[in-house]
């Protein structure tokens, strides 16, 4: 048997991958979030398949019903939400599986920020502009962040930021980036990217907290920051100009 980790994606079901959804389909146990997978990934599972709602259940627990399965020797679709190479716990887990001897591998999904610049149509990677994309969160009731990976330490760099897992910390996001991206800074926060109930909700550094509130999103939203989100002037791609159609040329004259 092998243990698939499996990249469900940001929420619309049709954003798993055709290779996730193949190994749902061939697998007889499904352990997944309930509160963050949607049930029409989990309706790929073939019938008579065991359906484990791991969003209740502790580490120990989750690795006592792999270890069960790898006994009865029935593959298994550990399913997490967006991709499993940030915030998704398979490390942990990967960890135990190695010392039981279990096998795995692991499927990507599309994650929540490209799902959220897909919402808003934007390319967050601008010529002359924005070209670095930092992927962080804050410390709520998770993990503490490691020392130098706070937003006042990050912010220096300028770059734009996607950050989760943080809209209950937006006062925390603002008071830390508005002095080095300064008021008017453009923030959106996108709230369950690709789901039903999307929403998208623009500000600026100065306003956002305001926007936000007076909305009611608390939970599962992301939250953008940088120049590049507010700019209709920017430079052209090199790889597409005719300028390098002519550089290249002369080099071969």
């Amino acid at each position: 048997m092998t243990v698939h980790f499996i990249g469900a994606g940001p929420g619309a079901a049709d954003l798993l991958t055709l290779r996730g959804r193949d190994l749902i389909q061939r697998s007889q146990v499904c352990l997944y979030a309930g509160s963050l997978v949607p049930k029409e990934v989990i309706a790929h599972a073939p019938e008579g398949a065991r359906l484990i709602d791991s969003a209740e259940m502790n580490l120990d627990q989750i690795i006592a019903e792999i270890e069960k399965a790898h006994a009865e020797g029935l593959d298994v679709a550990r399913i997490h939400s967006g991709d499993l190479s940030i915030w998704s716990t398979m490390a942990e887990q990967i960890r135990r599986l190695s010392v039981l001897g279990i096998p795995y591998d692991v499927t990507p999904g599309v994650p929540a920020f490209a799902a959220a610049a897909a919402a808003l149509s934007q390319e967050l990677t601008l010529p002359e502009v924005a070209q670095t994309i930092i992927l962080t969160r804050t410390s709520t009731r998770s993990t503490p962040m490691p020392k130098g990976e706070d937003l006042a330490t990050l912010g220096q760099s300028g770059a734009t930021m996607a950050i989760h897992l943080s809209i209950m910390n937006l006062d925390l996001v603002t008071s830390q980036l508005l002095p080095l991206y300064g008021a008017d800074c453009p923030v959106i926060v996108v709230f369950r990217a690709s789901w039903p109930d999307e929403q998208i909700l623009r500000g600026t550094l100065s306003t956002i907290q305001e926007i936000v509130t007076a909305s009611g999103v608390d939970r599962n939203a992301l939250i953008l920051v940088g120049r590049s989100l507010g700019k209709v002037g920017f430079g052209e791609s090199y790889l597409y100009s005719s300028s390098r159609e002519r550089d290249d040329e002369s080099k071969q004259s």
